[in-house]
């Protein structure tokens, strides 16, 4: 048994396809591949999570395309519709280096690369086509933007939580 701790959401399941109980995956990051070859997954119902067996997975037009087991009409997807998809921590897909999933790097500790210095902590990623900015709180009611990109951060420690980042050029946020 996985402990709901331990999993992380994937996707979410959106409008019904066809007439055999298809289901269109709106997936939570940049590889909606990831969903090929999956053979089971975890799916939100009331407030836990229950395993589901996939009869099949296929992608349409980029997105990806579920079919339960057991779910063979349009009626019975429909009754799954807007609920989450997880899967185990360690059964995530292993990301380019010096990339990170968002989730690991919320509550990392951020210094800056030059003094030292505690900064704040990351509280969240907004994700832009050209790159992603992470929303520093830095404890004393103010907000820092900084892009992630190679020319402010210069160092991501996920197992230490920390980011070593530079300061000039950053902007506050209200």
């Amino acid at each position: 048994m996985v402990a709901s701790d331990e999993l992380v959401t994937i996707g979410r399941l959106g409008k019904t396809r066809g007439v055999n109980g298809e289901m269109y995956v709106t997936p939570t990051s940049e590889y909606p591949e990831r969903f090929e070859g999956l053979k089971e997954i975890f799916v939100s119902n009331r407030g836990a999570w229950e395993k589901r067996a996939i009869a099949s997975v296929r992608l349409v037009s980029g997105r990806p395309v579920l079919k339960f087991d057991g779910i063979d009409s349009p009626e019975d997807a429909a009754r799954m519709v807007n609920r989450d998809l997880a899967l185990p921590r360690n059964e995530l897909i292993e990301l380019p280096d010096n990339t990170y999933f968002v989730f690991d790097l919320i509550g990392c500790t951020v210094y800056d690369d030059n003094t030292g210095a505690r900064i704040g902590e990351v509280v969240d990623v907004e994700q832009y086509p050209a790159n992603d900015v992470y929303i520093i709180d830095t404890g004393d009611g103010r907000k820092v933007e900084c892009p992630a990109a190679g020319e402010f951060v210069k160092r991501v420690d996920i197992d230490k939580r920390a980011i070593r980042i530079v300061t000039d050029g950053l902007s506050e946020t209200e």
